[in-house]
């Protein structure tokens, strides 16, 4: 879908490459009862943002000495947020967006540090990629409305961008893959990206995640054992590249989530696709 001028152009970050105008507020992407989702408008709130990540994330040595989660791509990425109309629009949930173009500006994409994203490019060359990052909720909002309401806002904005691939990095907590053996096999066995799609760790720093053979992996248990975005992820129709990385700045065990616009559950199209289009 191409959207019409004047909404696409709202969409336009300033040349800064975050920081829309003061005259430009972006448009709503979604709202159930209190909570509204939409673009960070300001320096102000992507800083806010920021330290929702920090205090989210808990990586000391990630963070700078303003208590803030921040790196080299956040001057190029759109900030999604979640905000609470009732708590004097407080920023309650954050996703950090960062398109093909904006990712070119900013020297690449986030997980090229980790995986082999110059390869899956290489294979999809006419593919519009999104990647979706930095992913957090303040612990009491984490319910299935704000969930659904990111997905509401991330689905308006890969129809407002013409976006037909998603990915990113998603983690596991603490720097023993092996303590997530039967997650991480489960992954590996039944949800791994083939063909095209595939994308490998770098051999610098991979560790194989088939540490269980596919016999001893119980579904409901791994399952059990995963967190709640690589569940959700799962849900959406999402598969995963081959091998994990250990990410000791963060404190994490990264995967990387490989989501075609295509291959989105027909029923969360349907779901998300319907209130997205009244924002769109």
């Amino acid at each position: 879908m191409t959207m019409e001028p004047r909404i696409r152009e709202s969409f336009t970050a300033s040349q800064a490459g975050y920081a829309f105008q003061s005259t430009c507020q972006p448009p709503l992407l979604g709202r159930i009862a209190n909570l509204q989702v939409r673009l960070a408008a300001s320096q102000t709130e992507i800083a806010a943002a920021q330290e929702l990540r920090s205090s989210i994330f808990h990586a000391d040595c990630a963070r700078s000495s303003n208590g803030r989660d921040e790196d080299r791509f956040d001057a190029f990425c759109d900030h999604l947020i979640v905000i609470d109309t009732e708590r004097g629009n407080a920023i309650v949930g954050t996703y950090r967006l960062l398109r093909e173009e904006q990712a070119a500006k900013a020297g690449g994409f986030y997980s090229q540090g980790e995986f082999d994203m110059e390869a899956l490019r290489a294979r999809m060359p006419d593919r519009r990629i999104l990647e979706l990052g930095r992913s957090c909720v303040m612990p009491q909002y984490r319910s299935k409305r704000t969930v659904e309401l990111l997905w509401q806002g991330i689905w308006a904005y890969c129809r407002a961008w013409d976006i037909d691939m998603m990915c990113g990095c998603a983690s596991f907590p603490g720097t023993v893959a092996a303590a997530h053996a039967l997650p991480l096999s489960f992954l590996h066995h039944h949800a791994r990206a083939s063909g095209p799609w595939l994308v490998q760790a770098h051999q610098d720093s991979r560790v194989d995640m088939d540490m269980m053979p596919v016999e001893a992996v119980e579904m409901s248990a791994a399952l059990a054992a995963m967190p709640p975005l690589i569940k959700g992820y799962l849900r959406v129709g999402a598969s995963f590249g081959d091998g994990a990385v250990v990410d000791h700045a963060f404190g994490t065990t990264d995967v990387f989530v490989v989501l075609p616009v295509e291959r989105i559950s027909s029923r969360y199209v349907s779901h998300f696709g319907v209130d997205a289009d009244r924002f769109v």
